[in-house]
């Protein structure tokens, strides 16, 4: 924390006070669940790719494109989502973005071209953008720069519970053919989108409520609205301009490298390489998903328990953790699929403990005026791994094997741990630079 700002809430009326945290805790259960409702739209793909491949003839060369132009797009989408994220209202624009996704997959799974197919998904992709933007701008107005490393490692179990929750559910949908993976999820979906726009509102002000403020800044310095030339400003300076925040984003590539090496690929991994049934690969990817959300509280709690709110340090252990597991997967040949489940435990345990550190970090670096579109910038490097996690793993087993491919993600994994080390002295927010929040 800056020096000379503190940090601590000024003192609220009680009413006012009790009235807050509701519509905080409100605000960020409703956003968790919508967010995880994103992901039975995203994630579905994955346990339908050995059917497609089945019965559509399709390579693994082609369903990596799938995944390399979704992730290209959602990463270019969650960046320029992250600039409008950061000046409108969430609830319309987060409601918007789940219908269209789920429109596009009730699309996909109408068709049988391959070329509609990558259309379809790149279209999702862009959909898909239009859902983290807007709950970082919720998540950084209600909770306190010194709180969010905690509070929003609890909100940021979302990812782990929508993805895991979606590779269970299909894994027994896809039993009965593998378009209903795409059409079941996406009535879920469209049911969530009803319940956000039931639940959920925007900002404090939106409700009623004063802003968040540290000590010794006004009521009219905290909401302060910038003009479009104030705001360009300053996402310059604070975001654009910041190597701290570049640094992140570099490193971004590489969490999600690994992290969706295992996501979209786990399935297959597991049913053709371990020799695992699909239902039970989609219960061991989801046990990797879950054991991400005790890796999130976990790396969370510490970050601001002993690391003073410095998210990096932390994300340099974790990542470090997170490539010793995979290495350890890949070494044994033929464990029982308990060894095997308990070793992607450790691993999601540990990859998601910087997969959550990343947006936390560069919100409280970009601050609040700032915090979409830097959790945007960092978006765009981590989704541009689906180049080496989509395309160039599927090319590499087609051409080469698992085993090939495994050891590219352990040398993934160290330069990762390597380059979130360059950020080690990073401070642990902003706010000190600039006054008016």
């Amino acid at each position: 924390m800056s020096d000379n700002i503190n940090n601590t809430l000024t003192v609220m009326d009680p009413d006012v006070a009790k009235k807050f945290k509701y519509w905080q805790t409100r605000t960020i259960i409703t956003s968790m669940i919508g967010y995880a409702m994103f992901y039975f739209v995203r994630k579905n793909l994955s346990i339908a790719m050995p059917a497609m491949q089945l019965d559509l003839g399709i390579t693994k060369t082609e369903l990596g494109l799938f995944l390399t132009l979704h992730g290209l797009i959602y990463g270019v989408s969650k960046f320029a989502n992250g600039f409008i994220g950061d000046r409108v209202n969430a609830r319309y624009f987060m409601v918007i973005g789940l219908v269209l996704s789920a429109a596009c997959n009730i699309v996909f799974g109408f068709t049988s071209a391959v070329l509609v197919f990558g259309i379809v998904w790149m279209l999702n992709g862009w959909f898909q953008g239009m859902g983290f933007p807007p709950c970082a701008r919720l998540l950084t107005h209600w909770i306190p720069p010194n709180e969010l490393a905690t509070k929003m490692s609890i909100w940021n179990t979302s990812h782990s519970i929508g993805a895991g929750l979606v590779v269970i559910f299909c894994g027994y949908v896809v039993t009965l053919g593998w378009r209903w993976c795409f059409f079941l999820p996406s009535a879920v979906a469209l049911a969530g989108a009803v319940f956000l726009w039931i639940s959920l509102r925007d900002i404090p002000a939106s409700v009623g409520l004063p802003e968040i403020r540290p000590a010794g800044v006004s009521q009219e310095e905290a909401e302060h609205k910038d003009t479009p030339k104030e705001f360009k400003q300053f996402v310059r300076k604070q975001v654009f301009m910041n190597p701290y925040i570049w640094v992140l984003a570099i490193a971004n590539f590489f969490v999600y490298t690994i992290r969706y090496a295992v996501l979209d690929w786990g399935p297959t991994l597991l049913s053709e390489w371990k020799g695992f049934s699909v239902q039970n690969a989609g219960w061991m990817v989801a046990a990797f998903e879950i054991s991400g959300i005790i890796g999130m509280l976990t790396a969370g709690w510490a970050t601001d328990k002993f690391f003073g709110g410095r998210s990096p340090r932390v994300c340099v252990i974790f990542m470090a953790l997170a490539t010793f597991f995979i290495f350890l997967f890949w070494r044994l040949a033929a464990p029982p699929m308990w060894i095997s489940t308990l070793i992607l435990i450790a691993a999601g345990f540990s990859i998601y403990g910087p997969q959550a550190l990343i947006g936390i970090a560069a919100a409280n670096l970009a601050t609040k005026r700032a915090a979409a579109t830097a959790v945007g910038f960092t978006g765009l490097f981590g989704y541009a791994s689906t180049l080496v996690s989509g395309w160039g793993l599927g090319y590499l087993v087609s051409h080469f094997g698992w085993n090939y491919a495994f050891g590219v993600l352990i040398g993934v994994g160290i330069t990762g741990t390597v380059t979130f080390l360059l950020a080690w002295s990073a401070k642990a927010d902003g706010y000190g630079l600039n006054k008016t929040i």
